[in-house]
Formats: structure tokens, C-alpha cells, sequence
């Protein structure tokens, strides 16, 4: 019988995962021919949710839960849950009830043609600030990782277990799960689902997150941000020569011209501006090495519910 992980990261969803969890046990209970676990990772939510997951995992054994020691974001959270699956096919959705677990099948069901299967809404019930922020990852996603045009990536997701196992080699803090996903197999499909309206509360991913996610993606798995950067540099030195030859024939032809102050201000503005950009870029990635090479964790675990052996963070 083949088992099923559920991996759902929770924040501020006290009054939601409940009934996500109950819904999963009544599909898969539904279906049958599957054994499951719902693993449950508080990411350090401010509200009583690592609460609602110990009353969830005392009524029923499979539901199991981690809490991590502070909040590391979405990704690290799934990391986290990955670390402690034991299924041969994994799920991984949201706990605001938004991504309808009782579809999984639908995703699940294409896994014998492919090895990872994102949900595609038909329409998505986000807000606006938050569809932007979809369509700008997504414009990164085909730059960065050469996504194809029309593959959707979301959070609702299903995949084989060597898909997870690929994904866990990475041992970095600052994880950017579309990246590690798409760099572990290219055979992905869509699969579409409907997208419901959130039941309660907002979005957690406010403008600094999603700034902190698309520098993670930017950083973390591709060299191009570098390349343009030093494509740029060229542009800007190569314009800077030209109309430095512009300044000395100018000077030749009417002796007693004057290069006005504001235009010689601006390009100078506009030089230090592009190095301060590219060296701030260079130490990003400075920086993110330093972070790998003393071993900063992908996630700190407080404590564990349900889980026999217990695992240090990342």
C-alpha cells in the first residue's frame, strides 16, 4: 500500500487547519488503497496554532507536528517537513483551506505520467498585491531557472518521494523551494483545481517577504543577476567613453563652451548609483556564502508531536 505525506506549513491558522486536515482524512479515507500522515510545521505562528495541532494529533496519530523556534519562512518550513516524511508520494498545500485538499487526487492521479504536478487555478482568489507578487515570481522563475512559459508553479504541489530525496541534499539556509523542485526533474505538468476564497485573515506574505523571496531566488540558483550586472557595466562604460569623446570635440569646435554642472552631476549620479547596485549584488552573494560555509540552519526545531525520534534543525 503505497503512503501518502501531507506536508503543511502554518502560520496564523488556528481556526483553518482543522478542517484542512479533516478534509485530507476524508478524501484519502474516500478513495482508499492508501495509507497517509499529515505533518503539520509551525513556523513559529503568533497565535495558538502549534495548540490546535497537538488536539489534532492527539485525536488522530497520523497528524504529526513540528514547531520551529522561530519563523524561518514557507520554504524552510516545508524543508523542515520533508526532512521528516516517510511517504512514497508527497503533498504539500496551504492551511488557510484555500487549496482544496479534496482534489488531490487529480495531482496525484497524473503522477504516473510525470514526477511533479502543480495545482492551476481556474481562477484564483488572492488578492491583488498578492497576483502581482505571483506574476513577478513567475517572470523570475522562466528568467532565472528557465521555466517553461506555461507551467504554473504553486504552493498546492504533489511528487514522487526522489523528488523530495533530490531536494534535501540542498543543505543551505535561505531555500527556494521552485528552484530545488524544478532543478530536480523536468518532467512537471499542471493540473487544474479550483481556488477558494480565504476563509479568515490575510495573506502572511507581505511586501518584505516577497522582496526576501524573489533575493533568495535571485541568488540562490543562478549567476545571471551577475552576468547582467557586468553587462550593464559595459553598457554604462561604454556610453561614458563615447561622451567623454563628445565633451573633448565639443571643447575643440566651440573653445569657449561650458559642459553644464547638472549634466556632469547626473552621470555621475548615475555611475555611482549602477556601482553601489552591483556591488551591493556581489556582496548579497558574499554574503550568502558566508551564511553556507558557518552552516546557518534551514530551520531550528523546537519540539515534535508524534514523532518517535526526534531530529536537530537543519
Amino acid at each position: 500500500m503505497e503512503k501518502i505525506s501531507f506536508v503543511i506549513p502554518c502560520y496564523r491558522s488556528e481556526h483553518t487547519v482543522g478542517g484542512v486536515v479533516d478534509e485530507i482524512v476524508e478524501t484519502v479515507t474516500a478513495r482508499g488503497g492508501y495509507d497517509y500522515e499529515i505533518i503539520l510545521v509551525n513556523d513559529n505562528s503568533p497565535d495558538n496554532v502549534m495548540q490546535t495541532i497537538r488536539e489534532l494529533s492527539a485525536k488522530d496519530p497520523k497528524v504529526k507536528g513540528l514547531d520551529l523556534s522561530r519563523n524561518f519562512g514557507q520554504h524552510s518550513a516545508i524543508m523542515a517537513g520533508f526532512t521528516y516524511l516517510t511517504g512514497d508520494i508527497v503533498v504539500c498545500l496551504d492551511d488557510d483551506g484555500q487549496t482544496p485538499a479534496n482534489e488531490m487526487f487529480r495531482l496525484i492521479d497524473k503522477l504516473g505520467d510525470v514526477d511533479l504536478v502543480f495545482a492551476e487555478y481556474k481562477s484564483k482568489q488572492h488578492s491583488g498585491f498578492r497576483n502581482f507578487g505571483s506574476k513577478v515570481n513567475d517572470l523570475m522563475a522562466r528568467w532565472l531557472l528557465s521555466k517553461p512559459k506555461d507551467l504554473k508553479i504553486m504552493s498546492y504541489f504533489a511528487c514522487k518521494r526522489y523528488v523530495v530525496d533530490e531536494v534535501l541534499r540542498y543543505e543551505n539556509p535561505y531555500p527556494y523551494m521552485s528552484g530545488l523542485l524544478l532543478r530536480a526533474t523536468k518532467k512537471v505538468c499542471n493540473v487544474e483545481v479550483d481556488h477558494r476564497e480565504r476563509v479568515e485573515g490575510t495573506s502572511g506574505y507581505s511586501l518584505r517577504k516577497l522582496l526576501l523571496l524573489w533575493i533568495n531566488g535571485f541568488t540562490s540558483f543562478s549567476v545571471k543577476p551577475l552576468r547582467f550586472a557586468t553587462f550593464l557595466g559595459f553598457i554604462t562604460a561604454a556610453i561614458g567613453f563615447i561622451f567623454g569623446i563628445y565633451v573633448i570635440i565639443h571643447k575643440i569646435v566651440v573653445p569657449d563652451s561650458l559642459m553644464g554642472w547638472s549634466s556632469t552631476m547626473s552621470a555621475i549620479l548615475f555611475i555611482g548609483g549602477m556601482l553601489m547596485l552591483m556591488l551591493g549584488m556581489v556582496g548579497e552573494y558574499v554574503g550568502r556564502i558566508y551564511l553556507s560555509i558557518n552552516r546557518a540552519p534551514q530551520f531550528v526545531i523546537r519540539d515534535c508531536v508524534g514523532f518517535e525520534d526526534k531530529k536537530d534543525g537543519k
